[in-house]
């Protein structure tokens, strides 16, 4: 008798799967180090197994380097991308238990791209067209049994054909974007890919009109007075009513008028305002907050949330949705968050309202509702910080939108010197409401004013004339330029982020406020004059609309793809025509931004030169050398990194230039002087002297001290057999990983029992 294959996305959502379905307990059974799960479930038969997020990927059918090309296909990840080959176990996996099925069900996430994940391992690893379909929102036990009672009996195809139609529309657009440069810039002289994207090129445009604009501004001048006087003994600040004087005599007028003189109250007004509840968490609103909040960026913010999700702590977060169902039961949710000593006093107050109704936003999802709390506690002890701060926003903002109206009351006083009006404002909370539940999240300023009377003297203590100048207009940053994305329809809510991020990688915009590079401008400059469709929005966000319609049902994916190749073959033609023009405009801009990067300060050795990042063809790895060689000898080693520049910085130690250092996603500040003082330092200090001379607790062979990007350890010499480890001070480092969770599972491990087959 055979079994029901369950498909997961990852590993660890398909043991949640498996224990929140088994009777008793679950066969975990291991495939050259990967996992998949048997158990009983109402007396069937059932495994659970996973890929490991996108297992195949696209590639040109026959490889050129030609454009424009549509004739690519799915293949294998591991035969795409080298990076990738740890999806072939799981590919060789999948197959395997599929001979044995003789039931299909797929239960990735319920996005576009989960769809996409599934549909491909179910018709390429598992050789079935069809399979049912499990929908949920959290991985806790009572949705995945809901969810497993409730299964759909098909894929959800227009998901599925909307997300492949998004792959491929990506695929046709990057590839032949990126080679079209790439050619040109060859044509011009240089070796160097370049590359742009369906939404990557309408995203840099909307950062370096930002960027012309401000280079545009023309400051104007302006003069404010600014006028501080006691009342009641109290100081107090007010500003002149006209707030910006254009005309400097006109302003020097009034402070010669008023100057030293006192003043009185004229009128007193109090304003009361209602603040209602924030909506819902839908993920653009959470990266924002995040950011603004917590200072943690969108690209992180969604990382960290998947990983509470997949945690079971809470919902699904690629959400679009601002609204919090009824279905999902308030009562039961608002109860399992008494169990969090922290939340457990805000959750009783919501609990003791007449009615749980949430302040739902306008904003949906077909797929899921807004992002909310399990109530499951995060493992404290095994859990980033920085994912436990994104929970706190998750829980509060889920009890705020159930809480009433904050009220808000401004106070607004204005004083008369010598027939002038100067006004001061105060505004103070005097009902907290939503913003107790809501904690240092909220976002206000009380100011509060003292209690004055009509025709109350306010006695003379300073005056300004205060010379200012207008401001540019502000840069995008990485929070408001997700939101401005959304706002155009460009992207996806899951996309917006990793596309920020690429323009970064690429050295297209810098900063944390997003400031385009010289090379970014010169490429929307360049194909704003000989394609401009290319970095256009409404031809992007067009098939952003279509391929709502596709998940919809009203359209087909032919239909979309045959009308992007049409439209991709009007645009390179343009572009073929103009090849060297195109390379020329970019070749410039490419040498100066190089040439920046690659400076890395004044040469400590001749005094005279700078100190450069350069490459040796005969070792294949980057240097630092002096640019007035052979005049200068001057030159040192590089430390092997995935981007290396220099980082305008010196070493307080040695003053050598130092180097900006990216590697494994982290940026460090790194002094290549192997004289400096901060290298020797703890090499000579007695401490490690006594450690080093003792022999390794492990295996008795030799310690010695090593080097990684992450710093200095002391390590066994009999590695790899004695893998020993302890940092400088003798603390053994461990190597053994964490644990997601500090409860005691039911899994019982074998690698000998097999699932049935028929």
């Amino acid at each position: 008798m055979g079994y029901e294959l369950i498909i997961s996305e990852k590993p660890s959502q398909s043991k949640k799967i498996a224990e929140a379905l088994a009777d008793t307990k679950i066969n975990t059974l291991s495939e050259n180090g990967v996992y998949y799960h048997s158990l009983t479930h109402k007396g069937k038969e059932i495994v659970c197994a996973s890929a490991v997020g996108h297992v195949y990927s696209l590639e040109e059918t026959n490889k050129t380097f030609e454009y424009p090309v549509f004739d690519i296909q799915w293949k294998p990840a591991y035969e795409v991308d080298k990076s990738a080959t740890h999806t072939k176990k799981y590919i060789s996996v999948l197959k395997k238990l599929a001979k044995g099925a003789t039931s299909f069900t797929v239960a990735t996430d319920f996005d576009v791209e989960g769809e996409v994940i599934g549909w491909n391992v179910l018709r390429f690893a598992c050789g079935q067209k069809e399979a049912q379909r499990m929908k949920f929102s959290t991985l806790t036990k009572p949705d995945l049994e809901k969810s497993y009672a409730n299964k759909l009996k098909t894929l959800e195809w227009g998901q599925a054909q909307a997300g492949e139609t998004r792959h491929f529309l990506d695929w046709m657009y990057g590839i032949n974007i990126s080679r079209a440069l790439t050619t040109a810039l060859k044509k011009a002289g240089i070796w160097k890919s370049l590359s742009s994207g369906r939404v990557q090129g309408p995203a840099l445009k909307l950062v370096v009109d930002k960027e012309k604009e401000i280079k545009k501004f023309v400051p104007t001048p302006y003069w404010q007075i600014n006028y501080s006087g006691t009342v009641n003994s109290v100081l107090i600040d007010s500003m002149h009513e006209k707030d910006k004087f254009l005309k400097q005599n006109e302003a020097q007028a009034v402070f010669d008028k008023i100057n030293k003189k006192n003043g009185q109250v004229s009128s007193i007004e109090r304003t009361e305002t209602s603040v209602p509840p924030p909506n819902p968490f839908d993920l653009t609103t959470l990266q924002t907050e995040a950011y603004r909040s917590l200072g943690i960026s969108p690209k992180d913010t969604l990382a960290l949330a998947q990983d509470l999700y997949s945690s079971g702590y809470i919902s699904y977060p690629r959400t679009s949705s601002q609204e919090l169902p009824p279905e999902l039961d308030y009562k039961k949710l608002l109860t399992a968050l008494l169990r969090h000593d922290i939340y457990k006093e805000l959750a009783q107050k919501i609990l003791a309202m007449p009615k749980l109704k949430p302040n739902n936003g306008k904003k949906k999802d077909p797929a899921h509702p807004a992002i909310y709390p399990t109530g499951i506690l995060p493992d404290l002890r095994n859990t980033h910080e920085r994912a436990l701060k994104i929970y706190d926003l998750i829980v509060r903002r889920f009890l705020a939108t159930f809480s009433v109206d904050a009220k808000r009351e401004t106070n607004k006083i204005v004083f008369e010197v010598e027939k002038e009006n100067f006004i001061t404002k105060g505004t103070r909370t005097i009902f907290e409401g939503w913003f107790e539940f809501y904690g240092r999240h909220v976002k206000r300023e009380d100011v509060t004013l003292p209690e004055v009377k009509v025709k109350d003297v306010i006695k003379y203590k300073k005056a300004e004339l205060l010379s200012k100048y207008t401001t540019p207009p502000k840069r995008y940053s990485p929070s408001s330029l997700i939101k401005e994305l959304e706002k155009r329809n460009l992207g996806t809510k899951s996309t917006r982020a990793s596309i920020i991020e690429t323009l970064y990688q690429r050295d297209f915009v810098e900063e944390k406020s997003l400031t385009a590079t010289e090379m970014g401008i010169q490429i929307i400059d360049t194909l704003e004059k000989f394609c401009p469709e290319i970095v256009k929005e409404e031809l992007t966000r067009h098939f952003e609309e279509e391929m709502e319609d596709i998940r919809e049902n009203k359209c087909s994916e032919e239909k979309v793809l045959d009308e992007a190749k049409a439209e991709l073959n009007k645009i390179f033609e343009k572009v073929k025509k103009h090849e060297k023009e195109i390379g020329e405009n970019l070749k410039g801009s490419l040498i100066e931004m190089q040439d920046i990067q690659n400076n890395v300060g004044a040469c400590p050795i001749c005094k005279k030169g700078t100190l450069m990042i350069k490459y040796s063809p005969k070792t294949k790895q980057k240097f630092i050398g002096c640019d007035q060689y052979p005049e200068c000898t001057a030159l040192f080693s590089a430390p092997r990194a995935t981007k290396l520049t220099g980082a305008g910085k010196v070493c307080e130690a040695c003053g050598y230039p130092l180097l900006s250092v990216t590697q494994g996603g982290r940026t460090s500040l790194v002094c290549f002087n192997m004289a400096c003082p901060t290298k020797k330092s703890e090499e000579e200090s007695p401490e490690v002297k006594k450690i080093l001379s003792k022999p390794c607790p492990n295996c008795g062979s030799k310690l010695a001290k090593r080097k990684s990007f992450y710093g200095e350890f002391i390590g066994c010499t009999n590695y790899p057999k004695c893998n020993y480890m302890s940092k400088l001070d003798g603390e053994a480092i461990s190597l053994k990983k964490k644990t997601t969770s500090s409860k005691k599972t039911t899994t019982k491990k074998t690698t000998t029992k097999k699932p049935k087959k028929n």
